[in-house]
């Protein structure tokens, strides 16, 4: 008996591997404490190699705007909306508002680029809640994203709407066992 193999060649339109579709993931809480468990995952598979990018909308304080990312590792970049404080109000002024506006898009405009494989989500429930990024506008992007790209969206209080397109999710409770 005679077995012959097809090799695809790299002009072939046959793909070697087939193409993973990218997940979203949703963490959420009732409680803010749990961005540890997140951040850990994010840096296991940035040191794997694969391209990550963590966004905190309502974290400021250190000057850090997406023109000024901290880099954790080759892999591994981490924004922050440019702003002296953290948010935790949904009453912004107006510097406030369109700094996270800006942070909302320059997000979006990466993820389009297909610049990174994961990209973590922090606090975007609660930017949801206040009023400052559309639901609408969370639920179109995450539909336009490119196909192999994962999102982890984190936050206490998530909407219905985003649980509903979630392919996975996470709630972390406390317990009250000693």
């Amino acid at each position: 008996m005679v077995a012959q193999l097809e090799t695809p060649t790299l002009n072939s339109d046959r793909r070697l591997l087939p193409a993973i579709e990218g997940l979203v993931q949703v963490f959420t809480s009732t409680h803010r404490s749990f961005f540890t468990t997140v951040m850990a995952q994010a840096l296991r598979i940035a040191g794997q190699g694969t391209p990550v990018l963590v966004v905190q909308f309502l974290k400021g304080g250190i000057k850090q705007g997406h023109e000024h990312p901290m880099r954790l590792g080759q892999h591994l970049d981490w924004i922050r909306c440019d702003l002296p404080r953290c948010i935790d109000t949904p009453h912004l002024d107006e510097t406030e508002v369109q700094s996270l506006l800006r942070l909302w898009q320059h997000t979006q405009k990466v993820v389009y680029e297909g610049k990174y494989s994961l990209v973590v989500l922090d606090e975007l429930s609660l930017a949801i809640n206040f009023g400052l990024i559309p639901q609408s506008e969370v639920l179109d992007f995450l539909e336009k994203r490119p196909s192999h790209v994962d999102i982890i969206l984190a936050g206490p209080e998530m909407p219905q709407a985003l649980l509903d397109v979630a392919d996975q999710i996470t709630e972390i409770r406390r317990s009250d066992r000693p």
